[in-house]
């Protein structure tokens, strides 16, 4: 149970810092970025072209004691001593949010696409100013994306355990890596799969409760 909460905890957690980063960067991909879309939307897509070992292993080269950041804040002058960002829950939920951000970026960026850009321009006539228009206007047509992005970035999250095993540490056991563990070590394979089966059942509750929000009128 404590491990199942703990993967639900870092499973929000990331699902919530994507979403408060990514929905800025889809509203500029969506209404600023102009000739650069395509450019800005390849640069959002080049994780998924790189090895997610070779992913972690550059954040663990990054992170360490003696790492890429430690030694810039060294050097300028910010810390006094090497600090423990490795293997650490920031670590987990760093790697977590880098690897998922683009499933939340993508779902949002297509759903302000679909906005019909006249209903702002309507409500910049009726009198409304960018944040009313925003709260009244662009967001309420974008919660399907909302939507979808927090389904598609949560139950991902609720199975990983690569970024646990390579930036985390006994603090971060979550029960992706519970059921390696069933399978390849414990060798208790019925328990590994009740465990998958609940995942695969939380799976399906969110898809069809998608379902549900996304067919309402």
């Amino acid at each position: 149970i404590p491990i199942l909460l703990r993967t639900f905890g870092y499973a929000s957690a990331t699902t919530v810092v994507c979403l408060v980063f990514g929905f800025p960067v889809a509203y500029y991909l969506s209404f600023y970025a102009g000739r650069k879309r395509e450019l800005l939307l390849t640069g959002l897509m080049i994780p998924f072209w790189t090895s997610c070992l070779v992913a972690l292993y550059s954040w663990m080269i990054i992170l360490g004691r003696e790492g890429l950041l430690n030694s810039l804040l060294l050097r300028l002058g910010v810390i006094q001593a090497p600090l423990q960002l490795l293997n650490t829950p920031f670590s987990v939920l760093l790697g977590m949010v880098y690897f998922y951000i683009p499933f939340m970026i993508l779902p949002l960026y297509g759903s302000l696409e679909k906005i019909p850009r006249q209903y702002l321009e309507a409500s910049y006539d009726l009198g409304a100013g960018p944040a009313r228009t925003f709260f009244k206007i662009t967001l309420p047509l974008a919660l399907p994306g909302v939507f979808a992005g927090c389904i598609l970035t949560f139950i991902p999250c609720m199975g990983d355990f690569l970024t646990a095993d390579f930036l985390g540490g006994p603090k971060t056991y979550l029960v992706g890596n519970l059921i390696q563990n069933q399978f390849l070590m414990a060798q208790d394979w019925p328990f590994g799969a009740a465990l998958t089966a609940l995942l695969l059942l939380t799976l399906v509750c969110g898809l069809w409760l998608y379902q549900r929000v996304e067919t309402q009128p």
